[in-house]
């Protein structure tokens, strides 16, 4: 059975055989900007992260998504130089700055890493004016070039003028700007973001991801995002590493990621999936919804996954005589449940044969429950190997 992997281990053999021709300080000739090879940590008898391969491109977003305990935040303290690994390699910037050999640990303190940190609760000093907060990071510049750094940084996040103001005086959206301002100010290879915005009202959330995406596209900075937020890793990151149980399931660009999920948990991970059993031969799958043209070639009993948009639901008022010579295809389900959200909405459909269904609409239709519909599906879907 072939089932479609988005996660090509081209990045990571590349990092592998830079980093074993490399020596400590070294500067290997490569456009990554981060690179972790075989990365573990373990405390007492609990394996955390395990064997993990990453790697971010210079100028690029890459988001860490995963669930709460997969080792998300551990990976990037470790890249941080906050913890040390108990196996393998990380590279910032070309340049060794962690690496296990024979059993012994050589690391880079933080702040010898070129990396800069924002962390979810900001880490602003209440004592200190935004000015100051952002000069904490330059202290081996002299006074002209600090303040000079200081003033672009604030400039570059939307902030120029409120150097004098105390943290206090901003709001939350303007504090995470002074906190990415004072991770950028050093001008890090790397700058790393922990739950940076899940402090942040909903309704300011999106308007504030939006800002520093921008921000970090002008200032072409790489940077890595540790998010359990789905929405938050796909609109903001130019690639997704999705993280489960201390190990990289998959890790693909955003539309691939959801398109072309490598496993059943990718799939439930990352949006909301349907799954229905099928059988399927060559390019098509019998499914209870007809027959189905597939991603890839496969044959045997598998779990067919689509998402709810894919589903079209038709509403169909009366008997259907003849739908060959009608143009009208037959009813095969009934409306159960709408909940409306304004910019679209979600139906949930029982199946003349038993199976209820999510169907994600417009908002408009006029369909409501106890309609009966025609549901299909649009476009080719995914299989997996039949579980159970």
């Amino acid at each position: 059975m072939t089932t479609p992997f988005a996660h090509s281990r081209s990045d990571v053999d590349t990092v592998r055989s830079e980093l074993a021709a490399s020596n400590p300080g070294s500067t290997p000739s490569s456009d990554f900007a981060l690179q972790c090879v075989g990365l573990s940590k373990r405390y007492g008898t609990l394996d955390v992260v395990t064997g993990l391969d990453l790697a971010a491109h210079k100028g690029e977003v890459v988001a860490l998504l995963g669930p709460s305990g997969c080792g998300k935040t551990t990976t990037l303290r470790l890249i941080a130089g906050f913890e040390e690994p108990d196996a393998g390699t990380i590279a910032v910037g070309g340049r060794v700055v962690a690496e296990v050999t024979a059993g012994r640990v050589r690391c880079d303190p933080p702040e010898a890493r070129r990396v800069g940190m924002v962390f979810q609760d900001y880490a602003l000093f209440p004592h200190l004016r935004v000015g100051e907060n952002v000069a904490f990071g330059l202290p081996r510049l002299g006074r002209g070039e600090r303040e000079t750094r200081v003033a672009a940084a604030l400039r570059m996040v939307g902030l120029a003028g409120l150097a004098e103001r105390a943290p206090h005086q901003l709001s939350g959206g303007q504090q995470q700007r002074v906190a990415l301002a004072r991770a950028l100010a050093p001008h890090p290879d790397v700058v790393l973001l922990d739950e940076p915005f899940s402090n942040l009202d909903p309704e300011l959330r999106a308007d504030v991801r939006a800002e520093v995406r921008q921000i970090l596209a002008a200032a072409g900075t790489t940077a890595l995002l540790v998010t359990h937020d789905r929405e938050e890793a796909l609109s903001l990151a130019d690639r997704v590493a999705v993280m489960g149980n201390g190990r990289i399931v998959q890790m693909a660009a955003p539309e691939e990621l959801y398109h072309r999920p490598a496993t059943r948990w990718v799939a439930g991970f990352v949006g909301e999936a349907e799954f229905i059993p099928g059988e399927a031969h060559g390019r098509r799958v019998t499914t209870d919804l007809g027959e189905l043209p597939t991603h890839g070639a496969t044959s045997g009993p598998v779990d067919v996954m689509f998402r709810p948009e894919q589903l079209r639901l038709v509403p169909v008022h009366g008997l259907v005589a003849d739908p060959a010579t009608s143009g009208v295809s037959p009813p095969n389900a009934t409306i159960l449940a709408r909940e409306f959200y304004g910019h679209d909405q979600l139906m949930t459909v029982r199946l003349d044969v038993g199976r209820d269904l999510r169907a994600r609409l417009g908002p408009y239709g006029g369909i409501r429950p106890g309609d009966r519909v025609h549901v299909s599906v649009r476009g080719a879907v995914l299989t997996f190997p039949r579980e159970g």
